[in-house]
């Protein structure tokens, strides 16, 4: 029998995000969409045809961003993973990112909810979060 490591002690290795990976069938819009939105720039991209690109944060400051095609488009439930994007401007970032391609999505939003609900031009939702709406935001 194996033992469960401790979560009390400090690990001797440390993980990281290298990439958050959103696979999609508008390979081209998505990948201009993200770049767009996020003011990132290009780190890595396939050679033509492959059709997969990370992309990342010019300042260093937030994680890499990965693009992958898909050959067909997705179907049935949507994906347990997606960004929350932070910001102080949530009315012009929702304007901006719609402006882009997203569309708002028909959420159903609790009282006094500090995010909105987007579509990306792949139909992947994301959150536009108000981090000046309250002191213990996430980072």
């Amino acid at each position: 029998m194996t033992e469960e490591p401790s979560t009390t002690e400090p690990q001797t290795t440390r993980l990281r995000v290298g990439s958050i990976v959103i696979r999609c069938f508008e390979w081209q819009r998505m990948r201009d969409f993200w770049l767009a939105a996020l003011g990132y720039q290009i780190r890595y991209a396939a050679p033509p045809g492959d059709n997969f690109v990370i992309i990342e944060d010019p300042a260093g400051a937030g994680p890499n961003l990965s693009i992958d095609e898909a050959p067909v488009k997705r179907s049935g439930k949507r994906s347990w993973i997606h960004l929350d994007l932070m910001t102080e401007d949530q009315a012009g970032e929702v304007e901006r990112l719609t402006g882009l391609g997203a569309k708002r999505y028909p959420w159903r939003y609790p009282d006094g909810a500090d995010y909105v609900v987007l579509e990306d031009p792949d139909g992947n939702l994301f959150c536009v979060v108000d981090e000046s709406a309250s002191d213990d935001a996430p980072a």
